[in-house]
């Protein structure tokens, strides 16, 4: 039994509170709208005995019987008083003494000879101002009884006799009882119920937030694989354990693409040093001709290019992901910054076999408030990618430059590999590769995808595979 006590009170935060503070109230509430309706009625049980003995004293019948007798001997008030006991119509509800004007009694309805010793009722009814006294409690035999005395009119000296009604309450307590323990079975069927269906509420909440409790530890420990089995409830708790299963699964997807990130990080770092370290060796070799020499620096400049390009764009999703990534925003040309971003990629085009076209208009201007490096950054960034992605003899890369409704818009495509529909959701979250046998970070869309939001404008892609990819970019025009 302790146990159970310390498992219910202590081992449960939930089930405790629903206990103290909805249980025991419901509880509470019952017990007094209880001890109220059994108030109600024992005092309307009462009432209608009390009215009834009232009504019955203080009839017309009774005052014209007795009316004329006020100056009648004793010998005429005793025969009176038997007329009136013999001719009483109600002798199966209570019962009817005559007291002579000295308080005793002369007649009784029981026939029999009565115990007058205790009338509190008739000693009441001698003091008060109505003239009546009512008295509950037990006759010298023990049972319980109401008692209303009425004296009646008195005569010259000031004395009058008096009539005492007594009815018995054994019944009316019986029944009283009876209705109390009916009361008693609704009352403890009520809280049954509410019990029941309380912990079977209870239940339904605490055993699927024991089980996430259970599942969020291990998915602490780093077991992203910690899934809520078996929960069918279409309702908030539902919709809590499909939220935590999305979460298992988005974290677990997460570190996956986290350690995919650090390994082709690792990849894309080591190949670019192992290029310069090997070519620095080979120029620090005394042999080496100038053209191997002039071979090496080039080769060694690029990479350093490389990876300065991928040291940015680290830096730029650290402070992406702290909320510390910052524009020097001013008044700039957007043509302007495309055409020079890609006159840098028409000597790389023509290196690597690459059809690159671009057109962006000669006169017009598309003045934008922006930060001129963040913007080329994005531009290059974007052309990068599709040159990447273009890797096929007849490789087509594709700008052009316009503005229309009120924005400036870049549209680049290529007739590369293109991107699987699954994987096109998710190419501008953090991490996210969807060729792996590419080269790249996996972060340079989603640093672009930041910076073109806080320039207020919009990143769309648009790919099917084997056909290409289109990116567009649209960013407002200064309206200043």
């Amino acid at each position: 039994m302790d146990r159970v006590k310390h498992r219910f009170f202590a081992g449960g935060g939930i089930i405790k509170r629903w206990f103290t503070k909805s249980f025991c109230v419901v509880l509470a509430l019952l017990l007094i709208a209880v001890i109220s309706v059994a108030v109600s009625i024992h005092q309307y049980y009462y009432d209608t005995v009390r009215s009834t003995l009232e009504y019955r004293a203080n009839s017309n019948s009774v005052r014209s019987f007795f009316g004329t007798m006020n100056e009648s001997t004793a010998l005429q008030f005793e025969q009176r008083a038997m007329e009136y006991i013999e001719s009483f119509p109600e002798k199966n509800l209570m019962e009817v003494w005559v007291l002579d004007k000295n308080g005793r009694a002369l007649a009784s309805t029981s026939g029999f000879s009565v115990d007058d010793s205790d009338m509190r009722d008739y000693a009441e009814a001698t003091e008060s101002e109505d003239r009546s006294g009512l008295w509950i409690g037990r006759n010298v035999n023990g049972e319980k009884v109401m008692a209303l005395t009425v004296l009646l009119p008195a005569d010259s000296d000031g004395q009058s006799g008096a009539i005492r009604y007594i009815a018995s309450m054994e019944d009316i307590d019986a029944q009283f009882l009876l209705v109390l323990f009916y009361l008693m079975i609704a009352a403890l069927a009520a809280v049954a119920l509410a019990a029941f269906s309380g912990a079977f509420f209870i239940r339904s909440i605490v055993n699927p937030v024991k089980e996430i409790n259970e599942k969020a530890k291990i998915l602490a420990k780093g077991d992203y694989s910690a899934k809520i089995e078996n929960f069918t409830q279409n309702d908030e708790i539902g919709e809590l354990c499909r939220t935590f299963n999305e979460m298992a699964r988005a974290m677990g997807e997460s570190d996956r693409m986290k350690n995919d990130f650090i390994s082709t990080v690792s990849h894309e770092l080591r190949t670019p040093l192992t290029a310069i370290r090997g070519w620095g060796e080979t120029i620090q070799n005394a042999d080496a001709d100038a053209e191997t020499v002039k071979t090496g620096i080039d080769v060694i400049l690029n990479e350093t290019n490389r990876l300065n390009a991928m040291v940015e764009d680290l830096l730029d999703f650290s402070k992406m992901e702290s909320g510390r990534l910052t524009l020097k925003q001013k008044k700039i040309d957007g043509f302007a910054e495309l055409e020079e971003t890609a006159l840098v990629f028409h000597e790389r085009a023509e290196r690597e076999g690459i059809d690159f076209k671009y057109v962006i208009p000669e006169d017009g201007a598309a003045v934008l408030m922006a930060d001129p490096v963040r913007l080329k950054q994005i531009f290059v960034n974007i052309i990068d990618n599709a040159f990447k992605y273009s890797d096929k003899k007849d490789a087509l890369v594709t700008v052009n430059a316009s503005v229309s409704e009120g924005a400036f818009k870049v549209i680049v495509s290529d007739n590369g590999c293109g991107i699987r529909a699954e994987d096109l959701p998710h190419v501008k979250e953090k991490f996210y590769k969807a060729n792996i046998s590419v080269k790249g970070s996996g972060i340079g869309l989603a640093v672009c995808d930041e910076l073109i939001r806080l320039h207020h404008g919009t990143l769309q892609i648009f790919s099917e595979i084997g056909l290409g990819t289109t990116v567009e970019i649209q960013l407002p025009l200064y309206r200043g």
